[in-house]
């Protein structure tokens, strides 16, 4: 699979399954994506219906393209489980990942842009303050938001 084709597949998943929600009915299941796809309260699809669902709408791909996009994806932006597939993190709604809490290190990393920076403000003393923190498969540090506890490097 050439690489322009991992990336638009890959771009096309996370649209469907991180992106899109299209409204929520009552739970356990959500209704999310311009195709039409039901994700579980975990935002788990079955792959097969995910296929199916992309084809309708005129994006096909095959299980084989699937496996190496998440195979190769160097940020491990999604996971499978037997016959399901998921984002990893970044959904556009609440998604109950199933990730119990952790402590994280003292001190967290984040890049972004400055358009951001105020809804981001950071780490060990969000703990001890009493805000949970979860980690995802693929390493990736969450937490509902960041208040006041951002410190900013001095840029030269």
């Amino acid at each position: 699979m050439d690489e322009r084709r991992t990336v638009k597949v890959s771009k096309y998943l996370s649209k469907h399954l991180r992106h899109q929600p299209m409204g929520a009915p009552p739970t356990p299941l959500r209704q999310w994506g311009s195709i039409g796809l039901t994700l579980d309260e975990g935002g788990w699809v079955e792959i097969d219906t995910l296929i199916a669902a992309a084809a309708a709408h005129g994006f096909r791909f095959t299980r084989d393209e699937l496996d190496h996009v998440v195979a190769a994806n160097d940020k491990k932006r999604f996971a499978i489980e037997g016959t399901r597939i998921r984002a990893s993190q970044g959904h556009s709604i609440d998604v109950d990942l199933g990730l119990p809490p952790a402590t994280p290190p003292p001190y967290l990393y984040h890049g972004t842009v400055a358009r951001n920076l105020d809804a981001i403000r950071s780490a060990g003393a969000m703990h001890r303050d009493g805000h949970v923190f979860h980690i995802s498969a693929n390493g990736v540090w969450l937490t509902t938001a960041v208040p006041q506890y951002l410190r900013f490097p001095d840029s030269h």
